[in-house]
């Protein structure tokens, strides 16, 4: 078969795992289909038969490199393709798109999100994570279970409202836009799931869709707009520096993009460390060894003390215990990207205009990658470990000009938390299974995790 004139003449055409393969364990069970058709590409580049939608499926670290940094300007943003198109109705052109806008938003946003600005915000950030687990203090005294998925939102609302956004979003509010967005995450799964249907075609979740986008702007738009007429004086939260941020060539955002990239940034600043952490206690729980390793070190770094600054370099083991958590639950499981131009990756040709789909979900959990990928098991980040790993073959945050500017954020924040709640209490699960993953627009836990907690001290 002729290769066509958009495609490098050298190159072989991709091997095509067939629609009937996809399509029914797409449909069936979403997550582990993703993963058998990584296991089933060996990490070779293959495409996936969605009928008149056939993207190429890269798995390969060194395949991921050349995608997300070496050729990061040939690979855009698929803004019409998988998730983005239907989520660009809530997010719109922003921080989370591509091009000029993009550009323009993460000028203005990084700064806010250096390591050193970040880790000049530990103690403000410790303090109000320390108010927040305050409050499990009552239900640990009467023995009562707490759902650990909402109380984990409460807490990281609680902080991030205060660090980012200056308190002018208050928790209930930020709690009502984590429950619209959660709505949105399960009402976008038919669009993802087949990618060809036109948005005018009335599908699943649209209405679901339509109300949780009204909700979240019913609460956001009059604080973004009352935050413009203090921008000039106010402080350097998001939404002031969005405001008075200049792009690079020197103007403004317009009140349109300031909405989406707050709507975005309140999104990527809580839902990873949300629901990553929910999937913690079960993996603990189901490991004594795990367990004790984690529970020892809090102990001894952090005492009866309350978590600071200085604690947090010497949570080693901790940190493992995350990356090996991100490792199997990536919230940002899925990045599309469109080839602006004819391509060659692992020796596959890629045609000017396809779509090309990566994700941290597959790779994590492939065994061509990693030893018996299905366990739970933190020294797998060991120092040692890590430097002898591929870098794309653990990229949670993405890779390239698009990593997330908010990945340090989360590791201060998630050890925090954890170094927090283990210091002062211990914990039994209702259930100690950990939940099944749920692939929405971002990996969620499917159920609840109910813990009953004991203070560590009376």
């Amino acid at each position: 078969m002729r290769v066509p004139e958009t495609m490098p003449a050298d190159a072989r055409r991709a091997d095509v795992v067939p629609l009937h393969h996809v399509v029914p364990n797409l449909l069936r069970n979403p997550a582990r289909a993703l993963v058998e058709f990584g296991e089933r590409s060996n990490g070779d580049v293959v495409r996936l038969n969605l009928g008149s939608f056939r993207p190429y499926l890269v798995t390969r670290p060194e395949h991921l490199q050349q995608v997300l940094r070496e050729k990061a300007g040939n690979y855009v943003r698929a803004g019409d393709a998988l998730q983005w198109r239907p989520l660009k109705r809530l997010f719109g052109e922003g921080i989370l798109s591509d091009g000029e806008p993009w550009s323009n938003s993460r000028h203005i946003l990084q700064p806010l999100f250096t390591a050193r600005r970040i880790d000049g915000l530990v103690d403000r950030l410790a303090e109000a994570i320390e108010e927040a687990v305050d409050e499990l203090d009552e239900p640990a005294r009467a023995g009562r279970p707490v759902d650990m998925g909402a109380e984990q939102a409460r807490i990281v609302c609680s902080a991030i409202m205060r660090v980012l956004f200056a308190d002018k979003i208050s928790v209930p509010d930020a709690l009502q836009i984590m429950e619209a967005q959660d709505a949105i995450a399960w009402s976008v799964m038919p669009r993802i799931l087949l990618p060809w249907a036109p948005l005018a075609m009335p599908m699943p979740g649209d209405r679901t869709f339509r109300r949780s986008v009204r909700l979240i702007d019913e609460v956001l738009l009059p604080i973004v707009r009352t935050s413009h007429r203090t921008a000039e004086s106010d402080g350097d939260d998001v939404i002031s520096t969005l405001w008075r941020g200049r792009t690079e060539d020197g103007g403004r955002l317009d009140e349109r993009q300031v909405r989406n990239d707050t709507v975005s940034m309140v999104a990527t600043a809580t839902e990873t460390t949300i629901s990553v952490l929910t999937w913690l206690w079960p993996h603990i729980e189901q490991d004594p060894q795990v367990a004790a390793r984690l529970q020892a070190e809090i102990d001894q770094v952090v005492g009866g003390a309350p978590v600071r600054r200085e604690h947090l370099g010497q949570l080693r083991y901790t940190r493992q215990v995350l990356d090996e958590l991100l490792r199997m639950y990536p919230i940002g499981w899925l990045f599309p990207r469109r080839a602006v131009e004819a391509d060659v990756i692992g020796g596959v040709g890629i045609e000017a205009g396809a779509t090309v789909v990566v994700s941290p979900l597959i790779t994590h959990r492939m065994s061509t990658f990693w030893d018996r990928p299905e366990v739970f098991d933190p020294d797998r980040f060991t120092p040692e470990q890590v430097r002898g790993r591929h870098r794309y073959a653990h990229f949670p945050f993405g890779g390239g000009p698009h990593q997330c500017i908010g990945m340090h954020l989360f590791y201060l924040e998630a050890l925090l938390i954890v170094a927090t709640v283990l210091s002062r209490f211990r914990f039994r699960l209702q259930d100690p299974t950990p939940p099944r993953i749920k692939v929405a627009a971002a990996l969620r836990p499917v159920g609840r995790v109910e813990a009953t907690l004991r203070p560590v001290r009376a």
